[in-house]
């Protein structure tokens, strides 16, 4: 008996989750986030056959960046770094221990430096801050899949 509901012909009663999970402690290891990324988008295309546009493998990458290093730049401790995809996209959630949430700061183009949030509000088909028991989580959304015509699928204009 296949309790999963593998045979053929048949959806599985339980989808599999795909996801990654990595804990970051250290500024040197935000490369080693970005790598993660892309380590799980390539096996996401490998193994599970789901596509993934060589603008998202980028843009994932930029996003986890970017949040990663706010985390570790401005919240004590460790910080959690949490991949999944479902229904064509990739769920990024970063947690911390600041409660602290993040401000956007006005478009200056004078300023150098600090624009991350805004790239990456610019970048994602969503974009939220949650509060947690303890500090604080950020989740960004982005499409897997440009569309047909080559548009940057589930891009908010801005």
């Amino acid at each position: 008996m296949d309790l999963a509901g593998q045979d053929e012909g048949q959806e599985p009663l339980v989808e599999r989750q795909i996801a990654v999970s990595a804990v970051f402690e250290g500024s040197e290891e935000i490369g080693e986030a970005r790598d993660a990324a892309r380590d799980f988008l390539t096996s996401v295309q490998a193994v599970h056959g789901l596509p993934v546009s060589s603008r998202a493998m980028g843009v994932v990458q930029l996003v986890v960046s970017e949040l990663v290093t706010n985390a570790r730049k401005y919240a004590p401790g460790p910080c959690l770094l949490t991949l999944e995809v479902t229904d064509g996209a990739v769920r990024v959630d970063v947690w911390d221990s600041s409660t602290t949430l993040p401000s956007v700061r006005g478009i200056d183009p004078e300023r150098v430096g600090q624009h991350g949030l805004e790239i990456v509000m610019a970048v994602c088909q969503s974009f939220a801050v949650h509060r947690e028991p303890v500090g604080k989580r950020i989740t960004a959304t982005l499409v897997l899949a440009d569309d047909p015509g080559g548009a940057a699928a589930g891009h908010q204009a801005m």
